[in-house]
Formats: structure tokens, sequence, C-alpha cells
């Protein structure tokens, strides 16, 4: 397995770590908390940089590293979901784009090919992940005693922002590769 693949796989091992520092009552554990999902999502920069630039651009990686992307993503807003931080339905919104874009990735397999991120799909992962990060920011904050008045209302106008570029996302995708699912054959 090449060093690419390894990250994106490092990657999804991260999740359990970062659900449980936001979730620990410690000091500083939502700063840990942060710090796990930054380092989650620095190994995201890392793959693809280093798979493009050695050449170690795999089939493994392009359907791993857009799967290991929704789970550390989805981790992390159904938590903020059960903190009361985020509504059920712009969660549920996501996770309905997740699902079928994954669904026709895998769909697409079955008939050889291979669905890879294209630019409205890296757009929404950095949208969602500067979501995460506000909302990280905010429950330091928070924890610090500091007065974050307002700051949900800001919450909810960017997760606005990043439920729109997730639901643009998936209507591309679907258009863009339409031919994959229209040409399939029903029995």
């Amino acid at each position: 397995m090449n060093l690419p693949n390894k990250l994106t796989i490092s990657r999804i091992a991260l999740i359990p770590v970062f659900m449980y520092f936001l979730f620990a009552k410690t000091p500083f554990a939502k700063a840990f908390a942060l710090i796990t999902f930054l380092a989650a999502s620095l190994t995201d920069l890392f793959d693809g940089f280093i798979a493009k630039r050695k050449n170690q651009i795999t089939d493994f990686g392009k359907l791993m590293d857009p799967i290991a992307d929704k789970l550390l993503v989805l981790a992390a807003f159904l938590a903020f979901v059960e903190m009361e931080l985020v509504p059920a339905w712009m969660v549920v919104v996501i996770i309905f784009r997740e699902v079928a874009i994954t669904g026709l990735r895998v769909f697409a397999i079955t008939k050889g090919k291979i669905i890879p991120a294209d630019h409205s799909g890296k757009h929404k992962t950095v949208s969602q992940i500067i979501s995460i990060f506000a909302i990280l920011l905010f429950l330091i904050l928070r924890d610090a005693g500091i007065n974050v008045a307002g700051f949900q209302e800001s919450i909810f106008a960017l997760m606005l922002v990043t439920v729109l570029l997730t639901l643009i996302s998936g209507i591309a995708y679907l258009i863009k590769n339409k031919e994959i699912y229209l040409n399939a054959k029903t029995y």
C-alpha cells in the first residue's frame, strides 16, 4: 500500500479519536478534537498531493479517499446534531447526498468505471470542513467561558451555505454521470 492510501486509511482511524475528544468533559478536550480534526483534514490534502506528484493514483484511492472524507465529515455533523448545534434536517440533506453519490460510485464500479472527486465535490468538502472548524472553534470558546452570543446564528448561516454547496455538488455529479444510471439495465 502506497503512502497516499495509508494517509487515507489514517483519516478513517482518526475518527474515533476525534469523537472521543469531542464528547470528553475534560479541560482542553474540544481543542484536542479540533487538532485531531485538523490532522485528519490534512491527510486529505497530502494524500491527493502526494498521489498526483508521485503518480501514485490508484483505484483504491479514487474510491476510498471520498469515502474517508464522508465518514469524517458525517461523524462530526452527527455529533453536532446530538449536541444541538446543527439542525438535523441539514445533516439529513448532507447524508442523502453522500449516500446517493456513493451509491452512484459503487454502481459505476460494477460497470468498470471509477468516478473520482471533481471540483464541485471538492468545494463541497471544503465548505463542510470550514463549517466544522467554525463549530469546533465555537465549542472551544464556549468551554473557555468566552461570550459567544451571535455565534450560533453565524453557524446556521454557514451551514446553509454548506447545505447549498452539498446539493449543487450532488446534482452536478448526477448530471455529469447520467449515462451510468440512464443506460443501466433494469430487470
